[in-house]
């Protein structure tokens, strides 16, 4: 699910009461990123915990701004209407899984 800055805050903190929302930012030009993509959607399909967000730095600057990402890949991990973890850089499937699996 692409984010922008008008659907954030429904699709984003608000669905993050119903399920938790893992927001990947990244953007095209970023190698960690096309490395960890596959990573995440592959495990936003096989897993029923958590649905995946993705935000495009380049397009919406305002909102990586907003929750300080500083580097990318970062992904945070929304439950409630808060980030209640994170994690900066590619990871493999076993560490993101591992990851989900303490946080979730």
């Amino acid at each position: 699910m692409d984010i922008t800055e008008k659907n954030f805050k429904e699709k984003v903190i608000k669905k993050s009461n119903e399920k938790p929302i893992l927001v990947d930012f990244w953007a095209e030009w970023c190698g960690p990123c096309r490395s960890l993509t596959p990573v995440l959607e592959k495990l936003s399909e096989e897993r029923s915990d958590f649905i995946l967000a993705k935000v495009d730095v380049e397009k919406h600057g305002k909102l990586a701004g907003e929750y300080e990402v500083m580097s990318i890949p970062s992904v945070k991990l929304f439950k409630g209407g808060s980030i209640i973890a994170e994690f900066i850089g590619s990871k493999s499937e076993a560490e993101v899984n591992a990851f989900l699996d303490k946080n979730l």
